[in-house]
């Protein structure tokens, strides 16, 4: 199995890289819906802050790993050539993702801060920030997970500034690309 993680700030467009890979057949595990399960069991609102907190809380008891840990059989289960993970956070996150998966391409999607912030303006997500000041705070946050130190761990690295149709085009020859490799 092959298995493509992406990285990347928040709204730089890992979640559009996961439709793209959908589209194709490919499933997508997400981590992001790991910490989702733990913040409904925990019996707390979708908001950036209880997202925020819970992923804390497991990497303190667990290690920073803890999150990658828990998505790991997500994607042994998963009976397809290629699986992607979205959402990885950290460095710890990148090294388990090598160890289990022998055919592990991480790919790091960049966006700026004024277009990813423009990004969520627009999406609307209940887990979305609402400011710039807000956002900055969630990329410190995300940042000391060791975001940055996994994004520079990245084989490939796809910029997101530009239209939807020339971002879809180059996830698709990457994509393609993996498809057709041994």
């Amino acid at each position: 199995m092959k298995v493509i993680g992406i990285v990347g700030m928040p709204a730089s467009g890992k979640g559009e890289f996961s439709k793209i890979a959908e589209a194709r057949g490919i499933p997508v595990v997400v981590m992001g819906d790991v910490i989702r399960a733990a913040v409904h069991e925990a019996g707390l609102e979708m908001t950036d802050a209880n997202m925020g907190k819970v992923s804390s809380d497991l990497r303190a008891k667990h290690g920073m790993g803890a999150i990658a840990l828990k998505t790991v059989p997500f994607v042994e289960g998963q009976a397809a050539p290629i699986v992607v993970i979205d959402g990885i956070r950290g460095s710890a996150e990148v090294e388990i993702f090598r160890e289990h998966f022998p055919h592990f391409l991480l790919v790091a999607v960049r966006a700026s801060f004024e277009t990813r912030f423009g990004r969520l303006k627009e999406r609307g997500r209940a887990d979305d920030v609402d400011s710039a000041e807000d956002l900055q705070k969630r990329d410190e946050r995300e940042h000391g997970w060791g975001l940055g130190t996994a994004m520079a761990m990245a084989d490939v690295e796809v910029a997101n500034e530009g239209s939807m149709e020339e971002y879809t085009a180059k996830v698709s020859r990457l994509i393609g690309a993996m498809e057709g490799y041994p």
